[in-house]
Order: C-alpha cells, then sequence, then structure tokens
C-alpha cells in the first residue's frame, strides 16, 4: 500500500516531465514562474501577496497540465481530425487563456504598489 503511494508520486512527477518535454507553453509558464518569483523577492513582498502568486501560478499550471491530458487523451481515443475534438482542444486552450489573464490581472495588482 505504501509503495503504490510512493509510486503514485512517480507518476506524477514523470507527467509534469513530460508536459515539460512535450509542451513550448510550459517553457513559458517556467519563464513567467520564475520572474515573477524573483519580482517577488525583489519587492520584498508581505504573507498575503506571495499567497495570492502562489496561486495565480498554480492555476496557470494545472490548467496548463490538464489542457495538455485532454489534448493527448484526444489524440489517442480520435487520431483524425473530428469537429468535437476540436472544440474540446479549443476549450481547454480557453482555459489556459483565462488562467493566464487573471494570474496577470493578480499580478498587476500585487506588484502595481511595489513599482510606483
Amino acid at each position: 500500500m505504501i509503495r503504490g503511494r510512493i509510486a503514485s508520486f512517480g507518476y506524477a512527477f514523470e507527467g509534469l516531465a513530460v508536459m515539460l518535454r512535450t509542451q513550448p507553453n510550459a517553457w513559458i509558464h517556467s519563464a513567467a514562474s520564475v520572474v515573477v518569483v524573483a519580482a517577488g523577492l525583489w519587492c520584498g513582498l508581505d504573507g498575503r501577496d506571495w499567497a495570492l502568486l502562489v496561486v495565480a501560478i498554480a492555476l496557470v499550471w494545472v490548467t496548463e497540465a490538464l489542457n495538455t491530458a485532454i489534448e493527448f487523451l484526444a489524440d489517442a481515443a480520435v487520431p483524425d481530425p473530428h469537429s468535437l475534438v476540436k472544440h474540446a482542444k479549443d476549450v481547454a486552450a480557453g482555459a489556459v487563456l483565462l488562467a493566464s489573464v487573471a494570474a496577470v490581472v493578480i499580478g498587476a495588482l500585487v506588484f502595481l504598489p511595489c513599482l510606483r
């Protein structure tokens, strides 16, 4: 039982590695995450602001991971072009876009006072 739980962490890390190896947007999210953390350290943010940034960063990463999973499953299930698969992929990509816009707004609210 414990071995199974430990193995599940290995599978999760492998999934993150697959996402980083196969998804160019994951590299953009990585760079943005590093820049945000560096800016937060430079600004000396308080705990509340760090919490907001962690939630924003996590939201983008989670939606990117789910988008990637949906794309992989859709391609495996229906290898030929299909309008419903396209819609599913587009909606999943839209979720990443929404999360990214929300993260930018949160970042602006957190960092604008520091930049004044």
